[in-house]
């Protein structure tokens, strides 16, 4: 029985809401709450948005919630039932096109891949869960991470659960996810800058004596000015470019291919 204004008298039961999840969101939910159809007290101080959440899926990870069938929003009060989440969408579409992102310390790997691709990568390894969620909001940047925990912040406005336990599964499933437009070899892999081209003579100061007589063709970062130019490694991330723009025409069949 209710008492005025809605909250429940201390010690009687609350209906529950038996919750079912797509197979892909399964690996998220808290071990308690991993059997099919296992039922959450219908708390009616709380909205649908807490409910996912105490059960350990980031609203971000949620594309829509079913209840017996018919939509509810995640700011709607609890009501008992059957509660379905489905995932996002893929391809993910982002409140500012293309994507720019933020990583939290752990994936410095996946940082510097998405810079080889061209994509605007806010990255460094001093930066604590407060900054993070700040440089998300204040920049516009959607928050990659494999911290649940950091997902559920209320001031986080956008952020993805990356998948994979090393940098090129990441790589996959963040491409996977938001399929965003690629244009390789223009941003800094060391700190985000635009990469201008550049002659010889404007970096032979940092260049070895071989460098500066095996090769011509050389970019700098406008931001540190570190120079770049096609040396052993070219070939082996030609490859990690090669295979990010199958991963994304595949997602986005129109996007275009190599040139």
């Amino acid at each position: 029985m209710s008492t005025p204004g809605g909250s429940t008298r201390r010690g009687s039961a609350l209906p529950g809401v038996r919750v079912q999840v797509h197979p892909s969101l399964r690996d998220l939910l808290t071990p308690a709450h991993r059997r099919p159809g296992v039922a959450v007290p219908a708390d009616p101080t709380s909205t649908f948005g807490h409910l996912v959440q105490s059960v350990g899926v980031p609203l971000t990870e949620v594309g829509s919630l079913l209840l017996d069938g018919g939509a509810v929003a995640a700011a709607d009060r609890v009501r008992p039932g059957e509660l379905r989440m489905e995932p996002v969408r893929r391809p993910q579409r982002t409140a500012v096109w293309p994507p720019r992102f933020v990583l939290d310390v752990h994936l410095g790997g996946l940082a510097r891949r998405l810079r080889l691709l061209g994509l605007d990568t806010a990255y460094a390894t001093h930066a604590d869960d407060p900054e993070l969620v700040r440089s998300a909001a204040e920049e516009s940047r959607v928050l990659l991470t494999q911290d649940r925990g950091l997902l559920r912040r209320r001031a986080l406005p956008e952020g993805a659960y990356v998948r994979g336990a090393g940098t090129e599964e990441q790589l996959d499933d963040v491409l996977d996810r938001f399929a965003p437009p690629l244009a390789p070899w223009t941003r800094c892999p060391a700190c985000n800058g635009e990469l201008r081209a550049t002659s010889l003579d404007e970096v032979a100061g940092q260049l070895e004596p071989g460098t500066r007589r095996s090769y011509d063709t050389f970019s700098r970062c406008t931001a540190c000015g570190r120079a770049y130019w096609r040396g052993a490694h070219a070939a082996r991330l030609d490859a990690v470019v090669a295979r990010a723009e199958r991963v994304v025409r595949a997602r986005r069949p129109g996007s275009p291919g190599p040139s």
